[in-house]
This record gives C-alpha cells, structure tokens and sequence, in this order.
C-alpha cells in the first residue's frame, strides 16, 4: 500500500512530516469503544518507543455510524459496548445509548479536527477528553456545550475554537480524513498503518485490537533493527501528565497485576496525590497533586 501524494503535501490540512523513521496512521472513531480499549496499548508503544514513530490520528466517523447502523437498535450497541469494556478493562458504559443517546455522530470528529488547527497535541488532548465524557461520564458529546466544555478543560482558546467548530476547515480537515480512510482501503476500526522511509516499501496494516508484542514487531520490521525500549517516567509522573488514567492504563505501562496497580495508588492517595473515579469496569484515577494540601 502505497501512501498517495496528497497526504504529504504542505497545503493539506491533515499532515507534517516530522523526521522520525516511522509513521503510524492510526484510524479511529471518538465513539469507538474499540478505539478506546486501544489506549493502553499505545501510551506504552509512545512512551518506550515513541522516539521512532509519528502517530497520526485519523478520524474515520462514517465507519462507526455505518457499524452502528448495522446493529440498529440501541440495545444492540449498549451490549456492544459492555463486552468491549468486560474485555478490555477499559470502561465503558453503554447505557448511554438507552439513557443519553449520541444524534448527530460526525460532529464529535469535526470538532476534533477543529482542535487540531491549534496543532496537533491540543487535538489529543481534546480527543482524550472527548473519550472520557463519552465513556466514563456518559455525556451527548454530539451536544455542542459538551464538546465547548472539553474543550475548556484542556486549555484550547475558546474563542477560536468556536469560530472554527463551525468552520469550512475543520469539515473540509474531516472529509480529508474520510478520503485518507477510503483510500487506503479502511474498512474496520481501529486500524493502524505503519509506513517507513522507503516509500517503495508498501504499509503494514493491522486491524482490530492486538498484544502489545505484536504493535513492536511490526515497528522492529519497518525499523530493521531491534531498539531497546525507554523506561516509563515514575508513575506519579505519568499521572500528572496525563491527569486521568485507568488502573488499565497503568498495568499496561507498567508491567503491573492490577494488584500491584492498586498498592502504588494506595501510597499516592495517602499523599492526596491522587483521587479515585469508580467506573462501571475497573478505576481511573484523577491526579490532584497537592491542591487538597493547599486548599485549607
């Protein structure tokens, strides 16, 4: 698979080429819970090897409502979500679709998209954020209030992104990204792309959730070489960074049972490092650092 011209080029508004010797299309849908059981799996492929790779989110909406429009009812996608969020560990309620249904699925994508004309970290923070209304939270993140108050917690200038939610570019930014997705022949999500500097060398493409292990191999190939993985920063760290995470997250990184997740949690809530949010599946934790210290 060949990556066409178009992605590449500097008047796109969906890509920059940055000199790292791998490049990682990943293919997702904000309402995928798929998607987001995929989340430990690649903050621990950034963290130990993220030094090799650009990761590129690419928003395939259509996909999921098509997916979703096959199942029909409700009922159907809730049970859905339930199983993905038993498996995976990373919660996911699907009552929502019974109490707080989503009505107009692409929006979430636009809105992410218009995030991203403020660059492309502020659009992954705002996606998580999105994920985390949406799955922990059970919030319509197709309401735009919703989608203006994730917006807000991750520090995006709201004035522009008001402007730009509604903008041709952040549709047309959309419709590139839909036009990425048919042209490299995508037709599940997630799915993840792995390109390397020989563009005469075709894509590898994986689709579905797998192992860890199995994400490295497929970069050790497109590396031709077996680098050592960089060690993950002190946990409390890696909280801060991240502000929420599941207990899920943090076995995954961490090498760690749930268990043993748990005891290092336990010392960092003594500390009022940290503050826990029950969850349907498992915990996520939310870091506070010392405001409880300093708020009396």
């Amino acid at each position: 698979m060949e990556k066409n011209r178009l992605w590449s080029e500097s008047q796109s508004p969906c890509y920059g080429l940055e000199n790292k010797p791998v490049e990682i299309y990943m293919f997702i849908d904000p309402l995928c819970p798929e998607c987001w059981a995929l989340e430990p799996i690649i903050k621990k492929l950034k963290i130990e090897y993220g030094h090799y790779f650009t990761l590129r989110h690419v928003l395939s909406g259509k996909l999921a409502s098509l997916n979703n429009s096959v199942r029909k009812k409700p009922e159907n996608i809730a049970q859905a979500w339930e199983k993905t969020a038993s498996r995976s560990g990373m919660s996911c309620d699907g009552s929502l679709w019974l109490e707080n249904p989503i009505s107009a699925p692409s929006l979430p994508s636009v809105a992410i998209k218009a995030a991203e004309l403020q660059g492309k970290k502020t659009a992954t923070r705002f996606l998580r954020k999105v994920q985390e209304n949406l799955f922990l939270e059970k919030q319509n993140i197709s309401d735009v209030d919703v989608l203006l108050d994730c917006a807000e917690q991750v520090g995006i200038d709201m004035e522009l992104f008001k402007q730009d939610i509604t903008s041709e570019s952040a549709t047309k930014a959309f419709q590139c990204d839909l036009t990425i997705t048919t042209e490299m022949d995508v037709t599940e999500i997630p799915t993840l792309v792995f390109f390397n500097e020989n563009t005469d060398e075709e894509g590898i493409k994986v689709t579905g959730c797998y192992p860890y292990e199995v994400y490295v191999e497929i970069l050790f190939e497109m590396l031709k070489e077996q680098p050592d993985p960089s060690p993950p920063p002190p946990i409390e760290a890696f909280l801060k960074f991240f502000n929420i995470v599941a207990t899920k997250e943090i076995s995954v990184v961490y090498d760690l049972t749930t268990s043993q997740v748990e005891h290092e949690m336990k010392k960092l809530l003594l500390k009022q490092k940290v503050e826990r949010i029950p969850a349907k599946y498992g915990t996520f934790w939310r870091y506070i650092g010392d405001h409880e210290l300093n708020s009396e």
